[in-house]
């Protein structure tokens, strides 16, 4: 396994950057590509916009041009929260590139590599709100549509060895989260209260998640959705 690659996107901080210090304690190289470098020791880090089609282009194949990649981990998002009436069109245009674009275009890349070896692990973080949330317009669908994409690829790919999974958190205590609930308000603690298991999540949560699917005895797991929510997806629990 000393010879794996595996690329994240939004590696630089949150649920990216724990999973990509974890691919790298096991030995694996590991590409982050975001927007902003985080300095992190050991980790390769690509700059790119990847709400721009043309910069995911080029990052695709500067990375693909160096390493055989084994493991793509499209983890970068971002919510843009809005109210059906003040939700926009243009919202929905960012988040499907960022989250359904920017993937399509990596994994084309970086396939062939894939094929060749006959192993690849391809792993989404989706959402808990792709069953809908309040604010979540374009959001929710566009994770909605991570799980139709993942499970049409997992048919098309399972022959060539390679799965696709889905990893699809409930509220974790990440940036993104403290962007919309405060960090350590009534609010967060209301909502901890809530969930089935009693607290919110953790980035080391979903990445033993994420471990699960990328290692190589997965291979007879693809086409999934594992919540990893606290059980919110089957409390009811508006988050």
């Amino acid at each position: 396994m000393s010879d794996f690659t595996a690329v994240i996107t939004g590696g630089n901080k949150g649920i990216g950057a724990d999973l990509a210090r974890t691919m790298k304690a096991r030995g694996w190289h590991v590409v982050s590509v975001a927007r902003h470098r985080s300095g992190a020791e050991g980790i390769e880090e690509v700059e790119a916009d990847l709400t721009d089609p043309s910069a995911v282009a080029a990052a695709a194949a500067e990375i693909a041009g160096r390493h055989r990649v084994t493991h793509l981990v499209n983890n970068a998002g971002i919510i843009l929260p809005n109210l059906l009436e003040e939700a926009g069109v243009e919202d929905m245009l960012t988040l499907t590139q960022l989250h359904l674009g920017a993937p399509l275009q990596l994994l084309q890349a970086f396939l062939p590599a894939m094929k060749v070896r006959r192993f690849g692990r391809v792993m989404f973080n989706g959402s808990r709100a792709a069953l809908g949330a309040r604010t979540r317009t374009a959001y929710s669908a566009s994770k909605a549509g991570i799980i139709g994409m993942a499970r049409t690829w997992a048919l098309e790919l399972a022959p060539h060895g390679i799965t696709v999974n889905v990893v699809a958190p409930g509220p974790v205590l990440t940036d993104n989260f403290w962007g919309i609930v405060p960090k350590g308000s009534e609010a967060e603690a209301d909502l901890a209260s809530r969930l089935p298991v009693g607290r919110l999540g953790t980035p080391e949560d979903i990445t033993r998640a994420f471990m699960f699917f990328a290692e190589p005895e997965a291979g007879f797991v693809t086409g999934q959705t594992l919540y990893v929510c606290g059980g919110a997806s089957i409390g009811g629990v508006p988050i």
